[in-house]
């Protein structure tokens, strides 16, 4: 089962009003065709490209009245969808 979450950013909104493209949070471990077979059968387009970027963990400290709190941020992977011309997808249309 592949994890496939929208990003719902202002910048990734301005990015798929300009270009067709758009944003998902996907599992580290599915590879670009899946993805494009995910979001096909999800949303009912037609996929021309999809890239993928890996983002590392960030680790963050916080001072607090007990000492320092030390964590780490996990790991995700994006892909950046390109969908045919004339199409669209319509995160709102189901809430």
């Amino acid at each position: 089962m592949i994890q496939i979450t929208p990003i719902v950013t202002e910048k990734a909104t301005a990015i798929s009003e300009a270009n067709n493209r758009y944003s998902f949070r996907v599992s580290p471990d599915v590879n670009k065709h899946q993805i494009k077979d995910a979001v096909e059968k999800l949303y009912g387009v037609k996929v021309v490209g999809v890239s993928t970027m890996n983002f590392d963990g960030k680790k963050k400290q916080r001072y607090t009245k007990s000492g320092i709190i030390r964590g780490k941020v996990a790991a995700f992977k994006k892909a950046v969808v390109t969908v045919a011309e004339g199409e669209k997808i319509d995160f709102y249309s189901n809430l």
